[in-house]
């Protein structure tokens, strides 16, 4: 996976785990637009992007339990990327339970996210 070519470790590193969340969390909310049949080439692209940051983040996390929690939610993205069809509601599971991952991220659970 190369969309984030550009982005390398030391750089995502940089970022605030909360930040990295809801980055993470914005390809997942670009998917979440991507549910039409003729759209799967590009939901899969945008799952492959989530768990590329998702990948960085786990790579860089000093924090174990984050680390840990992140490899599990990673398992979910995969079955939506491998699913044969969008999954809106295991979609929306998933965005619910990565959001829920850092304090900064669930705040937007309370704002409608």
């Amino acid at each position: 996976m190369t969309h984030h070519a550009g982005l390398s470790r030391t750089r995502w590193a940089a970022f605030a785990p909360d930040q990295q969340v809801l980055m993470i969390a914005n390809e997942m909310n670009r998917a979440a637009k991507l549910t039409a049949p003729g759209d799967r080439e590009r939901l899969r692209s945008a799952y492959a992007r989530a768990l590329q940051l998702t990948d960085l983040t786990v790579e860089g996390s000093v924090r174990r339990a984050l680390r840990r929690e992140l490899l599990r939610w990673r398992d979910l993205v995969a079955a939506l990327y491998l699913a044969p069809a969008a999954e809106p509601a295991a979609h929306a599971a998933a965005f619910r339970a990565l959001l829920r991952l850092t304090p900064e991220a669930s705040k937007q659970l309370a704002a409608g996210g």
